[in-house]
């Protein structure tokens, strides 16, 4: 969970992400609001999300607070520890719906691109 929580990081890891700003936090220093701009090619986005941490450290859930394109985005990842907590399986789920007509197919493809995305490079940056 601590890559996933360090959001100044993630222009090193997460292609798309261009700057992530931390706006604001709980008093135990985790993230409460983000702001991130987002550049994946055709899809450009300035977006704020508010994030709930789950107490055990396992999961962390999404909402979006105020967007350009996106009129809703909601997520959470969460960790399941494996071989006695050496490593663990990531569970990623989004949601997200955009301002402008998308045609259905087209969305799906969208979704599992970048969730396969998504998740491909959490891998490659937990095992660096």
């Amino acid at each position: 969970m601590a890559v996933i929580a360090d959001f100044p990081e993630y222009p090193s890891w997460v292609s798309a992400a261009k700057q992530v700003d931390v706006l604001e936090t709980y008093p135990d220093g985790r993230a409460s609001r983000v702001r991130f701009v987002l550049d994946a090619g055709v899809i450009k986005d300035t977006y704020e999300l508010s994030y709930t941490w789950s107490r055990d450290g396992l999961r962390v859930s999404w909402e979006l607070v105020s967007g350009g394109i996106q009129k809703a985005q909601s997520g959470s990842y969460v960790l399941e520890p494996q071989r006695g907590g050496q490593s663990a399986k990531v569970t990623y789920e989004l949601m997200v719906d955009l301002a402008i007509p998308v045609i259905g197919l087209l969305k799906r493809r969208a979704e599992k691109v970048i969730t396969d995305t998504a998740l491909k490079e959490l891998k490659k940056r937990v095992e660096r």
